[in-house]
């Protein structure tokens, strides 16, 4: 091997002079000092990069929002600004509320309401509609806490016939249109056997059902309004074989979408079939956020409740309401406060 210790360097007789690199120098330093190898070395690591500046967006007008605006992304200033590349900005998507109308109420007798053993709106307190204040004030108390449309739709069922699942829903319907600052639309959800109309001696109309069937029809303007302030009535329709079959379309979720859009202070509630006697039952309860199960005291069962359980279970708040109790072990006699005098 060669001698690398007779190879001339600078700094040594032979080799070019270098003040730069010392004799105990090792012999790639020494080299490196001869040749001029530092631009080899790797560049050092910064402690810190420099943040590229952030785009902020600026916040969209919505009465401008289907404007064109220029692109945030850099551009050729050297182009004209008709021929500079642009951007069209979508605006949010939001569907207005969907209105009753008010202007065509129909009159509701109060006579008619009292021979039906129906809550009076103008008769003052009573006994039902204490029970139904109760019950109301627990099912709206539920829909704010959910805060969404689904928890607004409220259907009422019962495992048979015979239960008295409308006139709950009726007193129900009409206990809450006395809410101030809201307003309860009744659906006639029973296709096969309606009864809410007869119970408040309205007219037969389109309804529920048409809507169901014809796309073409907005399901509001099928709805009734009432002399009732707050209470708004929708018939079941026209009465079919194939109520089941237009309940399980997605066409249902169409219609009860529209009757909570855009409304936040509306009830809605659904007369529907009994659960263990019509299918129908089933299939709405997938549309509601809550149900209540009417069972009558002294008639249900405990196994039909919980088959009636069972087929409601879309639903995911379901609560029992008791009818026909003539016994209080609390010894409740709502009604009769309001008319003591002090």
């Amino acid at each position: 091997m060669t001698d690398q210790s007779k190879i001339p360097l600078p700094g040594q007789p032979g080799g070019e002079a270098s003040a730069e690199v010392p004799r105990e120098s090792s012999l790639l330093e020494r080299a490196s000092g001869a040749f001029g190898l530092d631009p080899f070395r790797p560049a050092q690591v910064p402690v810190r990069l420099d943040q590229p500046p952030m785009k902020r967006a600026k916040p969209l007008n919505r009465a401008d929002a289907a404007a064109v605006a220029e692109t945030s992304a850099p551009t050729d200033t050297s182009l004209p600004v008709a021929t500079r590349p642009r951007v069209v900005v979508a605006p949010d998507v939001i569907e207005p509320g969907v209105r009753l109308d008010r202007s065509k109420g129909h009159s509701i007798s109060r006579d008619h309401l009292a021979e039906r053993g129906l809550i009076v709106p103008e008769a003052g307190a009573t006994a039902l509609l204490e029970e139904f204040r109760i019950v109301k004030r627990q099912l709206i108390a539920a829909a704010q806490a959910a805060g969404d449309a689904a928890s607004r739709r409220v259907l009422v069922s019962s495992p048979h016939s015979g239960e008295g699942k409308t006139f709950c829903a009726v007193n129900l319907a009409i206990a809450m249109a006395g809410e101030r600052d809201g307003e309860v639309l009744l659906v006639d959800a029973d296709i096969a056997k309606p009864s809410v109309l007869t119970s408040l001696g309205l007219p037969p109309g389109p309804g529920f059902l048409d809507a169901l069937s014809d796309p073409s029809i907005r399901v509001e303007d099928l709805v009734m309004a009432t002399d009732i302030p707050g209470l708004f009535v929708l018939p079941a329709g026209r009465q079919t074989t194939k109520d089941s079959e237009y309940l399980a379309s997605a066409r249902t979720a169409e219609v009860l979408d529209r009757l909570t859009r855009g409304a936040p202070g509306r009830m809605v509630v659904l007369d529907s079939p009994p659960a263990l006697a019509a299918s129908p039952a089933a299939e709405l309860a997938k549309h509601v956020g809550q149900t209540l199960l009417v069972a009558r005291a002294d008639r249900t069962g405990r196994s039909a409740l919980e088959d009636a359980v069972q087929l409601l279970g879309a639903c995911p708040d379901i609560k029992l309401l008791l009818n026909a109790a003539h016994f209080s072990p609390s010894g409740r006699t709502f009604g009769t406060y309001y008319g003591q005098k002090a």
